[in-house]
């Protein structure tokens, strides 16, 4: 087993809460007691509903925002309180890539100077020659001219953009990085060559990636293992192929259910989730996803239910799983899931295969 690069250590974050003039602001529960560990070279995916507090997750995983209370630990050290210089240096091995490619990168700075701030801050280059060159070496990884570093964000496609984050985020040569639904924005055909990027990177330079999406498709194609969040907590966690041949939480199941249908003539043995998810504001005793379960009993709006380990690196929090799972209600699954995440699939392998032609293709032509 590989060493642990990340530990989470029963992380929880609140916001709100304050007193104002009259009144105190309502406090959000945005994430609560969650814990797990990422080991090094793996991919790490975090899963969930919009609003389930994923995102949140990854920026107190690299430090962005400060936990209410729990630990962080990052190769066996506690980094929950690092400050000032400290901090600053912890920054260039974790990096992020964010959800939306405009949005990130600033509007007045050409890529060059975008791409080349993380160089100069950290003094990976002696002078602005050796920055420039840094630069040019970074958007060639990535798929991009090196002629594109005079250039502004706006002149570029939403792909493009999000390979330039990219660079970015290879520019202090990091050992981590968190992608923050980083295709999310993009139409399928570009999500595809973005993740194979991705794909390739990790590959190259031994990069440990945690990705937090709400893609499926984009999850079954390239993490080792999954975490599920429902409203700031991980009901389930286990490694990929696992996880979607037989989840085990009920909240896992209406996730795969959700899934469009292939066929128009498809039907549904079983409905997707019903209602939306509860206010963070104000979160349901117990289980938190007693008011949508369709198996809940008494106990479960009564006792929070702990994360129980099982074999082959599983875990699940869920008071009656086997119930549920001896009633077969995980049987029909991969049946209605595996026609539509199979076309999906089929895109993303289909672009890296012509990614490698083309690899080689180029290297047969230099030699």
């Amino acid at each position: 087993m590989k060493p642990n690069i990340l530990e989470a250590s029963a992380l929880t974050k609140r916001f709100g809460g304050e007193r104002q003039m009259f009144a105190r602001t309502p406090t959000v529960h945005a994430v609560n007691d969650v814990s797990f560990a990422v080991q090094t070279g793996e991919t790490f995916a975090i899963v969930g509903e919009s609003g389930c507090g994923k995102s949140t997750l990854g920026r107190l995983l690299l430090r962005l925002i400060d936990a209410t209370q729990g630990r962080v630990i990052y190769q066996g050290e506690d980094i929950t309180h690092w400050q000032g210089a400290k901090l600053r240096r912890l920054r260039r091995e974790m990096q992020i890539i964010f959800q939306d490619p405009f949005a990130s990168l600033n509007p007045g700075m050409t890529v060059g100077q975008i791409i080349g701030e993380p160089v100069a801050f950290h003094g990976l280059a002696r002078n602005a020659s050796e920055r420039r060159e840094r630069v040019a070496q970074l958007l060639t990884k990535v798929g991009l001219q090196p002629a594109y570093a005079e250039r502004y964000p706006h002149e570029f496609s939403g792909g493009q953009r999000q390979r330039i984050g990219i660079a970015r985020a290879l520019a202090g040569e990091p050992k981590l990085i968190v992608g923050d639904e980083p295709v999310s924005a993009l139409d399928v055909s570009v999500q595809a060559q973005v993740i194979n990027l991705l794909e390739s990177l990790k590959a190259e330079l031994g990069l440990t990636l945690v990705m937090v999406a709400h893609d499926l498709a984009v999850i079954r194609h390239m993490s080792d293992r999954v975490a599920v969040m429902y409203l700031g907590e991980i009901v389930e966690l286990a490694p990929v192929d696992a996880l979607f041949d037989t989840p085990l939480h009920p909240y896992t199941q209406a996730l795969l259910r959700a899934i469009p249908a292939s066929s128009p003539h498809e039907r549904r043995t079983k409905p997707a989730l019903q209602g939306d998810l509860p206010s963070p504001t104000a979160p349901p005793s117990g289980c938190r996803f007693h008011t949508r379960c369709p198996h809940a009993k008494p106990r479960c709006s009564q006792e929070r239910p702990l994360a129980e380990a099982l074999p082959g690196g599983r875990q699940v929090a869920c008071h009656f799983w086997r119930d549920v799972q001896n009633a077969g209600s995980g049987a029909p699954l991969v049946a209605s899931v595996s026609a539509k995440l199979n076309e999906r699939l089929a895109l993303y392998r289909e672009k890296q295969a012509a990614a490698m032609a083309n690899t080689h293709t180029s290297a047969n032509a230099n030699r």
